[in-house]
């Protein structure tokens, strides 16, 4: 295995990237869920969850963190 092309598993799920990448975009709940075809419940789990695995208190410092970690690009 090349070391150089070695990346460690992804901290978010496909879905959790989908939603934080739309929350980025400024999107609302309603709109994401409308977006990805998902209940707004669904997207405050993902969210909630990501919140979760990153230790953080709430949506705003999950997207800092995400963005510090190269998670996510705004």
């Amino acid at each position: 295995m090349n070391d150089s092309h070695y990346r460690p598993n992804n901290v978010l799920t496909k879905r959790e990237r989908e939603v934080f990448e739309l929350l980025v975009q400024d999107k609302t709940t309603k709109e994401i869920a409308a977006e990805l075809f998902i209940s707004e419940k669904t997207v405050r789990n993902h969210v909630s969850n990501t919140i979760q695995k990153l230790g953080v208190k709430g949506r705003s410092q999950a997207v800092v963190e995400l963005l510090r970690m190269g998670e996510l690009k705004l």
